[in-house]
């Protein structure tokens, strides 16, 4: 017997969401995604709408990042760096 579709408002374009909205979506997904409560198709289109927002939030994230960047002075002559940078140096 196929499972029940579960009647949702359509989703808004990721690019609308803010970053709390998305993420807050995403978790939304990753519970609904984990249920296994899920018809394929449901948890296909669930699939593809939870990457469409992890990248979105990835490039919001990454904007935020530079935006940090470019606005902190340096302290003591050093700039900040990227954590993954800072791994390899120490």
């Amino acid at each position: 017997m196929p499972k029940a579709k579960l009647k949702e408002k359509p989703a808004s374009p990721v690019e609308s969401l803010s970053f709390e909205q998305a993420l807050a979506e995403l978790e939304q997904i990753i519970g609904k995604l984990e249920s296994g409560q899920l018809a394929l198709d449901e948890a296909l289109a669930l699939f593809e709408r939870g990457q469409q927002l992890t990248n979105w939030c990835g490039a919001q994230l990454d904007s935020a990042e530079l935006k940090i960047q470019k606005l902190a002075p340096k302290h003591n002559g050093y700039a900040l760096q990227d954590a993954a940078d800072a791994e390899l140096e120490g």
